[in-house]
């Protein structure tokens, strides 16, 4: 698996954090000798952390481009590519990790900014960067070659309470993989959608507006999966012989076999 991404050009939106930033550790862990690491996020001093930290564990070999990127702009998506130094250009990777959820109301009560910004970030923003690279890959011989790994979510399938628009822009996801993976079935460019279930990350502490004690509510008598976890399948996906798709990947830790309901706490 080392060497088959050896060479390659990786990125990772919503880097800064979560699985986004396992995830380019792990890609770096399992290939240090000759790798390039696009790392793009808003929080643009934690991104020059991280490539600190993997230059410190791996050496060299493993070439980290830190970039600002909010992909819920598209301004901001358009000029991408174009504002990368040349070298950098020759993407073979995209992972559409940036996402985000808002609030656990429900209809009629859901705030506009909530909708706005979910579907902004979810949605606009992942089809956004998959139209930005996929040139880049479609220009290759034989119709073309490259990854594009969107993360989707177990909501995108199983939807639930309080959960409306971010299970929407899950479910848009899934969609638009399925579609894109249909249109491009005569090209070598595979796409793969890797569904996590119940992760810990600070993706509640969002979704709480920054109130930790009610995210650490919700892991409370569990053991939720960790951003490593998604990572290595991530990069396994990435790292697989070029014929080979990991097309649709659901991801549970042992206490979960759905949304809601389906989940067995400790007493």
């Amino acid at each position: 698996m080392s060497k088959r991404l050896e060479g390659k050009t990786i990125v990772i939106t919503g880097a800064s954090s979560g699985i986004g930033r396992s995830t380019a550790i792990e890609f770096a862990r399992t290939s240090p000798k000759n790798l390039r690491l696009i790392l793009t996020a808003r929080r643009i001093d934690t991104l020059k952390q991280i490539a600190e930290e993997i230059k410190k564990e791996v050496g060299e070999g493993v070439k980290v481009l830190p970039f600002k990127l909010d992909v819920s702009s598209p301004d901001e998506v358009r000029n991408f590519v174009g504002n990368l130094p040349e070298e950098w250009r020759e993407i073979d990777v995209l992972v559409n990790n940036a996402g985000l959820v808002k609030g656990v109301d429900k209809a009629p009560e859901i705030k506009e900014e909530d909708i706005n910004v979910m579907f902004a970030t979810n949605v606009t923003g992942l089809i956004n960067m998959t139209q930005a690279i996929l040139p880049i890959f479609k220009k290759r011989a034989d119709g073309g070659a490259g990854d594009i790994i969107n993360v989707g979510s177990i909501a995108g399938r199983e939807p639930y309470q309080g959960g409306s628009i971010y299970c929407a822009t899950k479910a848009a996801v899934r969609s638009f993989t399925d579609s894109l993976r249909r249109e491009l079935i005569a090209t070598r460019i595979r796409v793969i959608e890797v569904d996590p279930g119940q992760v810990e990350t600070e993706f509640s502490i969002v979704r709480f507006y920054g109130d930790k004690s009610k995210a650490e509510a919700v892991y409370a008598g569990c053991e939720p999966l960790t951003p490593d976890d998604i990572a290595e399948v991530i990069v396994f996906a990435a790292g697989r012989r070029e014929n080979v798709v990991l097309a649709d990947t659901l991801i549970f830790p042992n206490h979960q076999a759905g949304t809601g309901g389906a989940m067995y706490k400790k007493t």
